[in-house]
């Protein structure tokens, strides 16, 4: 009897807390068994290194959440992003244009893309996977030919501030990633727009039965989702001092694999911006502490698939084990 009443509340917390306990248990375990192998992990540096490296990744990832949660799906992120970056370091080293242009420069550009995925999403009725995969390479390859396949240097220190300044200490990145998850996370939990996008996810037939113009829904979601990668972009712009064509490389599969680890359904209809949150910190403490153990880039590739195809496995458990 005392099994069954701790689990029932266990699964009332569940369903109700808006991140999923077991990503916050491989959280916690991750910080200490990195903190046991590493005496430098815990320091103050560290974390803030952590907090940093994690905030391109965790805006990616708040993007993905919301196309996932559509049961949709957004390959293009990482090549987004390094577009984006292009798009603004060009606006104002190339055509002189004043440094606050690079800002709404990048998220338009991310934003376009994004439309574009959508349109053909939608009205051409292509397979998402097959856009955004395309989209990857056509971004990618707009990217490396507007800068000759170089990296465009010297932009103003106001824009630089971005990426590189740190108010009360902490980097302006951090800022700006818990400031867009806030937002993301009240849209999503508190508004009809989030509502919708977590209906179509679940049900796309019952969803169109009711009203909602799905095709129109998708759209804006992967604009917002372009749109997302475009700021992304502009952190990564503005903490490497350049618009690098190719930054971003392979940040989708981390992207998804944080939005999926927090508690996002592959399938759809479920998903959490905080909980994304957590998974993004989880992929940046997992990263990190490979760094400091000196595990070569290629293993940590090997790490972060693992770990995508571990939470989905899981999440695909778990629902059956709900619904059976």
């Amino acid at each position: 009897m005392a099994s069954a009443g701790a689990s029932s509340v266990w699964q009332s917390l569940a369903i109700r807390s808006p991140v999923r306990l077991e990503s916050l248990g491989v959280l916690a375990l991750l910080v200490a068994t990195m903190a046991i192998l590493s005496p430098f992990f815990f320091s103050i540096s560290n974390i803030l290194n952590i907090l940093l490296a994690t905030a391109v990744i965790g805006v990616l990832a708040i993007g993905a959440t919301f196309v996932i949660c559509s049961a949709g799906l957004d390959l293009s992120l990482g090549s987004v992003v390094g577009f984006s970056g292009v798009v603004g370091a060009l606006a104002v080293d190339s055509l002189g244009l004043p440094w606050p242009i690079a800002v709404p420069a990048c998220v338009v550009a991310g934003m376009f893309c994004g439309a574009i995925n959508g349109f053909l999403v939608t009205r051409a009725k292509i397979p998402a996977f097959i856009v955004t995969l395309g989209m990857l390479g056509l971004a990618r390859g707009a990217a490396l030919v507007l800068t000759n396949g170089k990296p465009v240097y010297g932009l103003p220190s106001e824009l630089l501030f971005l990426g590189q300044g740190r108010p009360f200490g902490v980097p302006m990145p951090v800022f700006i990633f818990i400031g867009v998850a806030l937002v993301a996370h009240y849209v999503l939990a508190s508004t009809r727009f989030g509502r919708y996008t977590l209906v179509i996810g679940d049900n796309e037939t019952a969803a169109r039965a009711t009203g909602i113009d799905v095709d129109v829904h998708r759209l804006k979601l992967y604009t917002l989702s372009g749109g997302l990668a475009g700021i992304a972009g502009l952190i990564f712009m503005a903490r490497v001092n350049a618009g690098d064509p190719t930054a971003g490389l392979n940040y989708e599969l981390t992207a998804i694999t944080a939005a999926i680890i927090g508690g996002t359904n592959l399938f759809g209809g479920r998903g959490s911006v905080l909980g994304t949150f957590v998974g993004a910190l989880i992929m940046g403490v997992l990263q990190n502490g490979l760094n400091l153990l000196a595990v070569q880039s290629y293993y940590q590739q090997m790490a972060i698939g693992a770990v995508l195809i571990l939470a989905v496995w899981l999440d695909r458990v778990n629902a059956q084990r709900t619904t059976g």
